[in-house]
């Protein structure tokens, strides 16, 4: 740790007036006192280059004595994780309300953290060290054109922001009682009982559960926030697929340790229902609920497989020696599918892609809707198959396949389906929303399939076997531009800039936000860097890079690490994105693929 200056104001005043260039002359650690005498140190990590680059990085750390969280809330990793995120979103509020005191050019006077939106992720905005608390914070260090105001920055950086600090970690120089300890406690158990439920899923048989009264809808469809109450449906179980668990802490402060909902079982699970019913937002809530929600959003009691993975069609993507031929068999001319690449994908060949990298990345759980699957790819009916000969058609329909994937690889799905009841023939378990309420229409469904069979002919004739491993050339993955060594970068969730290249994640549904989305990328560059060997298989290489993260946490994303400092907006990703963002990279090379997926 290098050490402390005092007297940041006085710096400050020196280099007023000066070109911007001078606030270098701040960069390194800085004691502040803030509000009764509370000590924090300050460490400026990055000076932005003008007043119009990407703010300056600094990290203010308080003495976990004057913040003094019990030890309880960051004994696991998950509460540490929740607790960071609650301390994290008290720095963003408590900076909402000094918005516009310093101002001037550019990103003068912004105070941001990144906290997040509805769910709960590792970041690396905040750290709970057993010995301090750490807000990793972006500043816009004031201007006037391009001209330091060091008034206006000292009062920025020595008073608006230790105040900011001290308020939203509740920190008070000399200990006594955490005044936050009430709504931190709550908070961390929430989030704790939602992994908890998480971790025993599995050994319950099931892939996601909806707790009764969970509001599923969301205000709109450009905003992730739970619909208003007063609005809103509460989930409501049937009773033949009621479940409870039992939790580590009451629901609410006090409240009972146990809740009841809807457990989706293992196997191949069908929703069906008509237009507007509530079938598609069901399914947008297990997709987004592989990670935990925030208290109060609706959906904190929506938990589902951590490996579960939306699928769906995805035109004109790239695909780089993917083994389709289990959905896809040879093509006309005799083309094989068995390692097959293509820089623009149709609807049907990049859905086979995507199902067949989701499973070497460790997809236990596929989710798909209808409506954003390729029509062919989903069925093909017994008039379609009387009149075009299975031997023209080389599309084997994922009715014929849902079900071997469980029974083979132990793979389940849950598929939104409204327009096709050859699926009844293949369904374990039959959901039915009407109204935006769940009925079990397992044994109707199965009355109505054997009243009127389809007559439609099963085309899949090899059985399905897990995908190899495939073995990814590293020096692919060039993360160059120019001059610069490494440039990556995220645009909004839908683009990775990696090097000279353009990531389209429009199709992976499962990133939250663009945090997320830049550690995916710093990923691809650490993968190819330690664990991309040209023998290794990818499905290892992915083990070795998250069982790093798991030791050293996000700050190893950043190649230009040096411990403690703010590596900027990083949010832990799942390795299906990390392994999806790879597969998307157009240049890719892969040698060979490895037998056993190691």
């Amino acid at each position: 740790m290098p050490a402390l200056r005092d007297d940041l104001v006085g710096a400050l005043a020196r280099i007023d007036g000066n070109g911007y260039r001078a606030y270098r002359e701040i960069a390194g650690s800085w004691l502040l006192r803030g509000p009764g005498n509370l000590l924090l140190e300050l460490h400026v990590d990055h000076v932005q280059g003008d007043p119009f680059a990407s703010p300056s990085r600094v990290r203010v750390r308080v003495d976990r004595r004057d913040a003094p969280a019990p030890a309880d809330l960051s004994a696991t990793r998950v509460r540490r994780v929740a607790l960071a995120d609650f301390l994290a979103r008290r720095v963003a509020r408590e900076f909402s309300r000094r918005r516009g005191t310093v101002g001037g050019t550019g990103k003068s006077g912004l105070l941001s953290i990144d906290a997040g939106g509805q769910e709960v992720l590792e970041r690396a905005a905040f750290v709970v060290d057993d010995l301090f608390l750490e807000a990793r914070v972006e500043v816009g260090l004031p201007a006037a054109g391009r001209r330091v105001l060091g008034r206006q920055a000292a009062r920025l950086l020595a008073e608006e922001l230790p105040a900011a600090i001290a308020a939203a970690l509740g920190a008070v120089p000399g200990g006594g009682p955490w005044r936050l300890e009430d709504r931190a406690r709550a908070f961390v158990d929430c989030i704790d009982n939602q992994e908890a439920i998480r971790a025993r899923l599995r050994e319950r048989g099931l892939v996601a559960f909806v707790a009764d009264g969970a509001v599923l809808p969301r205000e709109s469809g450009a905003s992730d926030r739970p619909l208003p109450r007063d609005e809103a449906v509460p989930f409501r179980s049937p009773g033949e697929l009621r479940v409870t668990f039992e939790l580590p802490h009451g629901v609410a402060p006090g409240g009972a340790r146990r809740v009841s909902g809807m457990g989706i079982p293992e196997g191949v699970t069908l929703v069906v229902g008509g237009g507007y019913h509530g079938k598609s937002t069901l399914l947008d809530a297990l997709q987004r609920c592989v990670h935990p929600h925030v208290p109060g959003d609706g959906r904190e009691y929506v938990v589902t497989d951590p490996d579960a993975v939306k699928i769906r069609a995805e035109d004109g993507r790239a695909v780089t020696a993917v083994d389709i031929s289990p959905f896809i068999r040879d093509l006309p001319g005799g083309r094989s599918t068995r390692n097959f690449r293509t820089d623009d994908a149709s609807g049907s060949t990049s859905q086979a892609a995507n199902i067949v990298e989701a499973l070497e990345a460790g997809a236990r759980v596929l989710l798909l809707d209808e409506d954003t699957s390729a029509t062919n790819f989903m069925v093909r009916d017994a008039r379609m198959q009387a009149l075009v000969a299975r031997e023209h058609e080389p599309i084997v329909p994922f009715v014929d396949r849902v079900r071997e994937l469980h029974r083979r690889l132990g793979v389940s799905t849950v598929l939104v389906m409204g327009g096709s009841g050859d699926y009844f023939d293949v369904a374990d378990r039959v959901i039915l929303m009407r109204e935006y309420a769940p009925h079990d229409a397992t044994e109707e469904a199965r009355r109505v399939a054997a009243e009127r069979p389809t007559g439609r002919r099963v085309e899949a004739e090899v059985p399905l076997s897990p995908p190899p491993g495939r073995v990814v050339e590293p020096r692919s993955l060039d993360p160059s531009r120019g001059r610069r060594e490494v440039k990556i970068d995220a645009r909004g969730t839908d683009e990775i800039v990696f090097g000279t290249s353009t990531i389209d994640l429009r199709g992976v549904e499962q990133v939250t936000d663009a945090s997320q989305l830049r550690a995916i990328g710093l990923a691809l560059h650490l993968l190819a860097s330690r664990f991309l060997d040209g023998r290794t298989a990818l499905p290892r290489a992915l083990d070795l890079l998250f069982e790093l993260l798991d030791r050293e946490g996000l700050d190893v994303l950043d190649p230009f690490h040096r411990p403690g400092r703010h590596p900027g907006r990083l949010a832990r990703p799942r390795r299906q994105e990390v392994a999806a963002a790879l597969s998307r990279l157009r240049g890719l090379r892969v040698r060979e693929a490895a037998a056993g997926g190691r």
